[in-house]
């Protein structure tokens, strides 16, 4: 693999994992904020708002430190099946989000390319 090869690799995961951390803690500073009211509108019971937010917010702070700690190729595995739950959960509570023009559902595009590409570059 030559030296810039490498270093998009590099780049690709470095963003994956930014983007999980991110998104995790996101998810528990707004705790009450933009997910909360997603999940009003889907008609979500007030008893799991909370408890739902606080496992995605989990599973992403675990997805983002497995990626930045392990360049293996279950992680990317578990990653790319957690966004997959995740897409077909939104799908069918809020099939809109396919519409947002922020690409709240459509980033989920690229990440599984690059979720590929990176599966397919890390060892057993």
């Amino acid at each position: 693999m030559n030296l810039l090869h490498r270093r998009m690799r590099v780049a690709g995961r470095a963003a994956l994992v930014l983007l999980w951390l991110i998104t995790g803690v996101v998810s528990l500073v707004e705790l009450n904020g933009q997910g909360r009211a997603l999940m009003v509108k889907a008609g979500t019971p007030d008893a799991w708002i909370a408890p739902v937010i606080l496992a995605g917010a989990a599973v992403d702070l675990l997805i983002g430190l497995a990626m930045w700690r392990w360049h293996r190729r279950w992680v990317y595995r578990v990653a790319g099946a957690m966004m997959l739950v995740m897409t077909a959960v939104a799908t069918v509570i809020l099939p809109s989000l396919w519409l947002d023009p922020l690409g709240s559902l459509t980033k989920n595009l690229p990440v599984a390319a690059l979720l590929l590409i990176l599966h397919e570059d890390a060892p057993a």
